[in-house]
């Protein structure tokens, strides 16, 4: 088997060099792309003749624009990475008979409610980075190739920077910190987006699994929590080991939504119904706290 990967130096992408390398021949590109293979998902065309050129039996595309608030004024770019590039892999992989394997996000969603979101829930994006993700997923779709599309939330990793790396470099800094308490999801952990897809596509590419696995799959840890708790969880979790911070988790305030303002909105309710997943590829998904400990104690 025969497996191209876009964005490897991403966090997923990163992860995904060691889960699927032992399922086959790994072609694995950065924006700069190697030997004359363009991985830079901005340039439609190229993209495009690097598929070609490669004729894998799967694509992986861990690469997109993920700066949520610099995509509501840099619109046309955000559109091209995260609508059209995937279009254009999708054609791509139908013409050649691939599996076409994308990451799609919980910002697809507006945030209501409190129930988690399933994947036939109609979408209604609050931003150009939501938005525009859900048009990639459309695009896949209307393209007709075999595709299983990824939606996570919180994604974290050692590598790279989130949340949680976040909170650990202001809470060396500064003596209070302040983080919002009433937007909910479940942080997720670029290793097991990696191992999961990993399973997924060893399943479907053996065919242990029906034409019914394909398509939209909702993909996070298990449990639930808010980026107030998330905060005192990373720091607690580092005061334990010895960490020198100045904040410590009894000195997080927390504050709603309202009192940080952002230029792209989020959504409250960003908490996945995983249910299909683990029942179609036979998982059980660990809860969050998990993931989280293994990578600050990766960091540490």
């Amino acid at each position: 088997m025969k497996i191209l990967l876009f964005g490897k130096n991403g966090q997923v992408g990163w992860e995904l060099q060691r889960s699927l390398s032992p399922l086959g021949e790994l072609i694995a590109l950065d924006r700069s792309g190697a030997d004359g293979l363009t991985g830079d998902l901005n340039d439609l065309a190229d993209l495009a003749r690097t598929v070609h050129a490669v004729q894998p039996q799967v694509i992986v595309n861990a690469a997109a624009y993920t700066a949520v608030d610099r995509a509501e004024a840099d619109v046309e770019v955000a559109h091209r990475i995260n609508a059209e590039a995937p279009g254009v892999l999708a054609r791509a992989a139908a013409q050649h008979d691939a599996l076409l394997v994308h990451y799609s996000t919980d910002y697809v969603f507006d945030g209501g409610g409190t129930r988690p979101w399933r994947e036939n829930d109609a979408t209604a994006p609050l931003s150009v980075y939501g938005r525009t993700k859900r048009e990639g997923e459309l695009a896949i779709q209307a393209a007709g190739c075999r595709h299983l599309i990824f939606r996570t939330s919180w994604v974290h990793a050692a590598r790279g920077g989130n949340f949680a790396r976040a909170m650990l470099r202001l809470a060396a800094e500064r003596e209070v910190l302040k983080v919002i308490n009433d937007q909910i999801g479940a942080p997720t952990g670029a290793d097991l987006l990696a191992d999961v897809t990993a399973h997924a596509v060893h399943q479907v590419m053996r065919q242990d699994v029906s034409a019914e696995a394909l398509g939209i799959h909702h993909l996070t840890a298990a449990g639930e929590t808010n980026w107030f708790d998330y905060a005192c969880f990373v720091l607690g979790h580092a005061q334990d080991k010895g960490w020198a911070l100045k904040t410590s988790p009894q000195q997080v305030q927390s504050i709603p939504s309202s009192a940080y303002p952002t230029r792209a909105r989020r959504p409250h309710n960003s908490r996945l119904d995983c249910a299909r997943l683990q029942r179609t590829f036979g998982l059980t998904l660990p809860p969050w706290q998990v993931g989280v400990a293994r990578m600050l104690d990766e960091i540490f």
